[in-house]
């Protein structure tokens, strides 16, 4: 596919690092020649020097047979008229804008062919907001991942003293768990060289403390799942945000009512803005986060939830070992640089969870990219694995899966179909969608919703291929 990324910031170097992976045909536009060189060097792309929303610079990139506009320049507004000149100027299949501002969603009439000519919308911030408020949900979780309009998710957790299943084989989950069908698809064990790495996930297979456990789940038996791994622990209602930027400020609004929130912030005048957007009972503190005097004076050592939120990855590790050293419960940290995600997640450092910007919203992208009818894409252990939801098309004759069953499919490696939601009509005519965790003689119908976990990237092609319906399916 050949592919234009207007920016080449943190998320759009992020982006096109993804997708140059897959051998996509990029192209990055940036007016920053510096910024540029940087990434040419490091990725099989072509850069071009200017200002993306210009006809002659578009050209120029090769907007006349590009597939894919990714337009994730700093201003919204560049974005916006980014995707419209693309649209009727070079007539670009699919463009997909980078929207910071809540006034412009998905159903504005702006967004459509009359308007700014956007197909689908991204933000940073939101999703990122949208993860952290389901970790403060489910607290004993890892990652919380929804699909299928919320009928279903992939949870991760970390196996501990607690959980029925901790030290039992998957086989015996019907009966430590009755009457909660899940299916495991993924273990990661740590090795005593300290990295971790997957393990084989079968019936015969140990859950040993420590394992990090990626389940799949209809969403009314996720608190289930997580309490046959893990100890519940406390409701979350004691949360410390360092940073009040753009996800500490729509973290705060969203969590305000239901818990006690503090947020340290560095200067004097954002923090008079924060007063103006945040109800009475959230607490703005001036000061700065690796401040153990202001840690300890605003009792850091009860804090369920510390998220370390600021623009600057340093000071979101260290302010994070800090509040973990004097006692908060559990610590995030927003990491921009990959490198830095995988080094505080891969060594056993205090740190209970990396969030990278860039990877919460890859997968948004990733579902435009991927073949077939693709509904939800997650990037997941920093894009070495992904989780699919496809749509099953066609009949038995122009499809590879359909009317077959599960134990019949081809699937490459460790790929594992994890949960199928279908919609089911009942005698009175009223649908409704059902959450089912496939056994080997599972029959797979068409318009199944089929969520698969994809540990190696490189069997994406081979799922996509097993999906696709033939030339004969109209």
């Amino acid at each position: 596919m050949k592919i234009m990324i207007l920016g080449a910031g943190r998320i759009g170097e992020s982006v096109a690092e993804s997708l140059v992976s897959e051998q996509n045909d990029i192209t990055v536009v940036d007016t920053d020649p510096k910024r540029l060189a940087l990434l040419q060097d490091r990725l099989d792309l072509r850069g071009v020097v200017g200002n993306g929303v210009l006809p002659a610079v578009m050209k120029d990139a090769g907007a006349e047979d590009t597939d894919l506009l990714i337009a994730c320049a700093p201003m919204d507004e560049t974005n916006m008229v980014a995707c419209k000149v693309a649209h009727d100027v070079f007539n670009v299949p699919t463009r997909i804008a980078r929207i910071r501002s809540a006034d412009f969603s998905d159903d504005s009439g702006l967004m459509g062919k009359q308007g700014f000519a956007i197909d689908a919308t991204i933000c940073p911030e939101e999703s990122l907001t949208t993860y952290i408020r389901k970790l403060i949900e489910y607290p004993e979780a890892l990652q919380v991942l929804e699909f299928s309009q919320k009928q279903a998710s992939l949870v991760a957790v970390r196996a501990m003293a607690g959980g029925r299943l901790v030290g039992h084989v998957i086989s015996e989950l019907s009966q430590l768990a009755p009457g909660v069908p899940m299916r495991i698809v993924a273990i990661y064990r740590r090795d005593p060289m300290g990295s971790e790495r997957q393990v084989t996930c079968d019936g015969s297979t140990r859950v040993e403390l420590g394992d990090e456990v990626f389940v799949l789940a209809a969403n009314q038996h996720i608190r289930a799942a997580l309490d046959a791994l893990h100890q519940r622990d406390d409701p979350v209602k004691r949360i410390m945000i360092a940073g009040g930027g753009r996800v500490g400020l729509r973290l705060a609004r969203h969590i305000g009512t239901d818990c006690q929130v503090k947020i340290i912030e560095s200067s004097a005048e954002r923090c008079e803005y924060l007063t103006t957007q945040l109800p009475d009972r959230t607490l703005i503190l001036r000061g700065d986060s690796t401040d153990e005097d202001l840690l300890e004076a605003e009792n850091v050592q009860d804090t369920d939830l510390y998220l370390a939120l600021t623009n600057d990855d340093e000071d979101n590790i260290m302010s994070c070992l800090l509040a973990k050293r004097m006692g908060a419960k559990r610590v995030l940290a927003l990491i921009n640089r990959r490198a830095y995600a995988d080094l505080v997640q891969g060594t056993g450092t205090e740190i209970d969870i990396a969030v990278s910007p860039a990877q919460t919203v890859i997968g948004e992208l990733l579902a435009h990219v991927r073949r077939g009818d693709v509904a939800a894409v997650y990037s997941l252990r920093g894009g070495a694995s992904e989780v699919l939801e496809v749509i099953v098309r066609g009949d038995r004759k122009s499809s590879r899966v359909v009317g077959r069953r599960i134990e019949e499919l081809p699937r490459p490696g460790d790929a594992a179909i994890g949960a199928i939601v279908r919609t089911v009509t009942d005698g009175n005519g009223h649908e409704r969608k059902d959450v089912l965790i496939p056994h080997h003689d599972t029959v797979i119908e068409s318009g199944d919703h089929v969520i698969i976990f994809v540990p190696r990237k490189r069997m994406v092609r081979q799922i996509e291929k097993l999906f696709q319906v033939s030339a004969t399916f109209f």
